[in-house]
């Protein structure tokens, strides 16, 4: 079977999810995977605009030239570019051609793939790697570079792909022998099934299988020591809960997560609780929740909400561009001024990397105004929640 860049792209996520398509199985669809695709698709569309807009028309070409005509061209820059060789099939977004720099020497291709977002990925760079290592055993000539457009400037990067042919030729090797297979590779799931196309498929049956990866918190080596020891669903874990008394050594340290009291939760449909967890609030909470754009690094919302008397006040700073950012950080801060000994409480880990960031962005408050301890010692709901209940 021939393996293509979509099956790549595909096992890079997932390997049920490359068998899935290989076998062309209609998905149950997925709104946010068919934004994704059509982002993805219209920023390359877009890409490849400008790169032929700097190019003679004469010199640009479209579709696949044949081996011949790609030895042999004058072209600067073809787009749509198919490429294949033995078992392998790659479509590059554009192939660039440098002309030889002296008599006697060959050409250089050079492929290039358009990333929409602001990060370049190490699967990003996997692909064009893939893309250039087809081109290289179709024309029989090494393929050294390749470069990435990406993120809303259209930064280009250049990846020096050779050094990932390597890595390239043991994925395609294992594609090949998982294609081979008459049936799909054991279910986990992981955190790509929420843009997948497969996710309701894939979610009944672990439901069925009541398989381990349901714990979506459970890394793959974790899953792994609990198949060695026999325990392959969440009733079996569920089992092996037993509640023990804690050393008083470790009184005042964090309760470890046991996977198995949660399996035992879910069992049996109760809420349980270890030791006495506690939030102490010493002062007037303030409610924070923030929103951005992680791959842009740009924050674009600050919410803020306050108990007053019997009643809540709601605050939420706005910024339309990364320009607005340190404004609205600053309109913050004068908000947290005006609160008399306030203490954030917040969820989750990305308000804690905000507030960092921030300070270290635009500015902190002066020594000795309250709201500086604040910022300094913020309260995370999920540390006690993690763990503990």
């Amino acid at each position: 079977m021939t393996i293509t860049t979509g099956l790549v792209e595909a096992f890079l996520k997932c390997p049920t999810k490359c068998f899935l398509r290989s076998r062309e199985e209609v998905g149950t669809g997925n709104a946010y995977a068919d934004w994704v695709r059509t982002r993805s698709a219209f920023y390359a569309s877009e890409g490849v605009k400008r790169l032929a807009a700097g190019v003679a028309p004469d010199k640009c070409v479209t579709g696949a030239p044949t081996i011949a005509g790609v030895r042999w061209a004058q072209w600067q820059l073809a787009v749509g570019f198919l490429a294949q060789s033995q078992n392998l099939q790659c479509f590059c977004h554009a192939v660039g051609r440098n002309p030889p720099t002296r008599r006697g020497r060959a050409a250089q291709f050079v492929p290039i793939r358009f990333v929409v977002s602001n990060k370049i990925a190490r699967d990003d760079k996997l692909l064009l790697a893939f893309d250039a290592t087809v081109l290289s055993d179709m024309l029989g000539r090494k393929i050294a570079l390749g470069k990435i457009v990406y993120g809303d400037s259209y930064a280009t990067l250049k990846v020096k792909t050779s050094d990932l042919a390597g890595t390239v030729r043991k994925l395609t090797d294992k594609i090949g022998m998982l294609l081979a297979r008459p049936s799909p590779p054991d279910l986990v799931l992981n955190r790509h099934c929420v843009e997948c196309e497969f996710q309701t498929r894939c979610r009944q049956r672990a439901i069925e299988k009541d398989d381990l990866s349901l714990l979506s918190s459970m890394t793959e080596k974790e899953r792994m020591g609990f198949n060695s020891k026999g325990i392959f669903t969440v009733t079996q874990l569920s089992y092996t809960f037993r509640p023990r008394r804690r050393p008083r050594r470790l009184k005042d340290k964090r309760e470890r997560y046991h996977y198995s009291l949660k399996a035992l939760a879910i069992r049996e449909k109760k809420v349980h609780i270890v030791g006495r967890p506690e939030i102490k609030i010493e002062g007037t909470p303030v409610y924070l929740d923030v929103e951005g754009l992680p791959d842009r690094s740009f924050y674009f919302l600050i919410g803020i909400r306050i108990k007053a008397g019997d009643s809540v006040v709601h605050h939420s700073f706005w910024a339309d561009s990364p320009s607005d950012e340190g404004r609205i950080w600053q309109q913050f801060l004068s908000k947290l001024i005006g609160i008399e000994n306030p203490v954030l409480v917040h969820y989750g880990s990305f308000e804690s990397v905000f507030l960092r960031r921030m300070r270290e962005r635009h500015g902190e408050l002066p020594n000795g105004i309250g709201g500086m301890n604040a910022l300094e010692s913020p309260i995370n709901l999920v540390s006690v929640i993690f763990g503990q209940i």
